[in-house]
């Protein structure tokens, strides 16, 4: 199923693609022992995961040398997918789920993802500063700024602003009013075709 990812990026490497094909008997074998994924769900991880993750990937393309903070990676998403993408990047994943974090780990490390870094840590926690920050449906976009807006560099060194950048579906318009002047909504629809995609979104929101 990993087809469906060279579907819609074209230019993969050779390591990519394996890199990208491994995950499915890694997330299985991981899911046994620690539900990181719906068991419902685990046959749907390229499409509901590791493609929507990489949706992100529509909107921006990383400049070599960017960092990344992967805000409630849980086992990987979006972070692992986007580290996988953009090799000259690094990206630290957070999460405050230990074992959850423990998948990550082992994932990046079969896969050979070496700008990846999984850390078992709050957000609240994190001194360090970022490009951007992505997160997948983690809290409601208020809740997120208020936590990691500490953690997004001025330097900026990409063709969009630094800023958040997060993966979120349904009717968003009470989470985005207090950013409405400012927050760009792209719909994921517009990049891939499954139907899976409609009403969900890439949400910017420049520092």
């Amino acid at each position: 199923m990993y087809t469906l990812i060279s579907q819609y990026f074209t230019d993969l490497t050779p390591v990519q693609c394996q890199q990208i094909e491994a995950l499915d008997a890694l997330y299985r074998d991981w899911n046994e022992k620690i539900n990181v994924i719906s068991r419902k769900d685990i046959d749907n991880l390229y499409e509901h995961h590791v493609l929507h993750s990489m949706a992100i990937a529509k909107v921006i393309h990383f400049r070599s040398g960017s960092k990344i903070l992967d805000f409630g990676t849980g086992g990987g998403f979006p972070g692992i997918p986007l580290a996988i993408l953009f090799p000259d990047c690094q990206f630290k994943l957070i999460d405050g789920t230990g074992k959850k974090i423990r998948v990550a780990q082992e994932v990046c490390q079969a896969i050979g993802l070496r700008n990846c870094q999984p850390t078992h840590m709050r957000g609240e926690d994190e001194k360090d500063l970022y490009d951007f920050v992505v997160s997948r449906a983690v809290m409601p976009l208020p809740d997120l700024v208020k936590i990691v807006q500490k953690n997004i560099s001025k330097k900026h060194q990409n063709a969009l602003p630094n800023g958040i950048l997060c993966l979120k579906g349904g009717n968003l318009q009470a989470e985005i009013q207090p950013f409405k002047n400012i927050v760009q909504t792209t719909e994921i629809s517009s990049f891939f075709d499954e139907e899976w995609f409609k009403e969900k979104h890439v949400i910017y929101l420049p520092r």
